[in-house]
């Protein structure tokens, strides 16, 4: 605030700053915005020193070959070993300094017209921190023929596109999200998910790649010397060393390779594949195989959608996780529904009456029926709905034991009315003495459940 010279106060005017810097996101910028990373930028470090580190002993146990033997072929295993280490590096820097695809977030809910027109089979309506707006949790799009559901993001404020999820390491909504890597501190999403598979099957190249020179150089020692081979492997310890290294990094970085080429095959993401589980239904997004690899190695990567060296505004707009549980409307509590799947797996929903209950006639019960416990459960429903209670609250312990008891106190009334009917065709031959003596006691045991 500001004081003028009349001794009025005047709101300051905002100063425009970097989108970068007023990002909502859990990421770091370096370079003033240029280059985007995760949260755990940290891990990028440890992966570089891991690939360049037998590298360059790699590197270096050739060149003193070279210089005591002199081979053209050293040089050229040198040169080639030099380059994909160098073609790695830069390939797990293109992976963890990129925008992977970040979905720009909105400041507001988008406009409820689009809401109500919409119909969600869940029945699930978003309006826990905007209660004048009814938006549906789901909304269904037209991907090659197929009807795919977008969720709407509480944290984003917007209907996620389709193949998009939000990263709850980076806080972002990230577009084709395939998984958040630890090792290379960054989401893998649309824009860096080309440079992902280069960096993993560069490294499972170069872990193949050292392990079988380091046993070529253990086998010429061995044939130079006329050496037993146990000798030869005696006198090569870093090749040894860088034996055993290679031999289990392959395993990790080469599983890593052979999986994303099915996925690549496919047309899916690692997300999709643990959550959807195209095996068992219809990918939209399958193109056939020639046809996905094309799109991934040979097509234009997108724009990015945010310009963080932007000036913007800072509107101080806290925009944060919703919580869902206090603005959701359900039909059942007892109804599960995965959202994003679209099924639905009902735990006993709407159950017909029998129809031995249906045609029943309870004129002659209602008159000796003894409805005291009943009454004295509405009457302290009346008292708690008096006191306030909001009907979105869930309810509390002491209320679900009286509703356990309600249940109960129903369940003996149909029970009764049964036995009564019984009793009514058993009077009219001649037995009506023991039915009335059986209902006197489940009228005792109404009344007694009720207090």
């Amino acid at each position: 605030m500001k004081e003028t010279s009349l001794g009025e106060e005047e709101e300051e005017t905002p100063q425009p700053r970097r989108l970068y810097k007023v990002w909502k996101g859990s990421n770091k910028f370096i370079c003033g915005g240029r280059l985007i990373f995760g949260p755990d930028v940290a891990s990028l470090f440890l992966s570089a020193l891991l690939i360049a580190g037998p590298a360059i002993a790699f590197c270096w146990q050739m060149i003193e070959k070279i210089n005591n033997q002199e081979e053209n072929i050293q040089n050229m295993v040198t040169f080639v070993a030099v380059i994909v280490t160098l073609s790695d590096l830069i390939f797990l820097f293109l992976t963890s300094g990129r925008d992977p695809g970040i979905v720009p977030r909105n400041s507001r809910p988008p406009e409820s017209d689009e809401g109500f027109d919409v119909t969600t089979p869940s029945m699930e309506w978003v309006h826990g921190r905007t209660p004048h707006l009814r938006l549906p949790r789901t909304k269904d799009v037209i991907v090659n023929g197929c009807a795919v559901k977008v969720k709407y993001c509480d944290t984003c404020l917007l209907y996620r596109p389709p193949r998009a999820s939000h990263c709850s390491v980076c806080n972002n909504c990230v577009q084709r999200f395939d998984h958040h890597c630890p090792w290379v501190g960054q989401c893998i999403g649309l824009r860096n998910y080309r440079f992902f598979f280069l960096f993993i099957s560069t490294s499972t190249f170069l872990c193949i790649y050292v392990f079988t020179f380091s046993w070529v150089n253990i086998y010429e020692e061995k044939k130079l010397q006329n050496l037993e081979l146990w000798k030869a492997i005696k006198g090569h310890g870093l090749s040894i060393a860088l034996i055993v290294y290679t031999f289990i990094a392959v395993w990790f970085v080469g599983g890593l390779t052979i999986f994303h080429l099915y996925l690549i095959s496919t047309n899916q993401t690692t997300y999709e594949n643990f959550r959807y589980r195209y095996d068992k239904r219809e990918n939209p997004y399958n193109k056939g195989l020639l046809r996905n690899f094309k799109e991934l190695f040979f097509t234009r990567i997108p724009p990015s959608l945010n310009n963080f060296r932007s000036w913007v505004i800072d509107e101080q707009i806290e925009v944060g996780s919703a919580t869902p549980s206090t603005g959701i409307d359900m039909i059942s509590p007892k109804e599960k529904i995965d959202i994003e799947m679209g099924s639905k797996f009902m735990m006993g929903g709407n159950e017909s009456i029998p129809s031995i209950l249906r045609n029943l006639d309870y004129s002659a019960i209602d008159g000796n029926l003894d409805y005291s416990a009943i009454d004295e459960n509405l009457k302290y429903n009346h008292r708690r709905d008096e006191n306030g209670s909001d009907a979105f609250t869930f309810p509390t312990i002491e209320e679900q034991q009286d509703s356990e008891q309600n249940k109960i106190t129903e369940d003996i009334i149909v029970e009764s009315t049964s036995i009564r009917t019984t009793g009514q065709v058993e009077k009219s031959a001649g037995e009506g003495s023991a039915f009335d003596g059986t209902a006197t006691s489940l009228d005792q045991e109404v009344h007694i459940l009720g207090q």
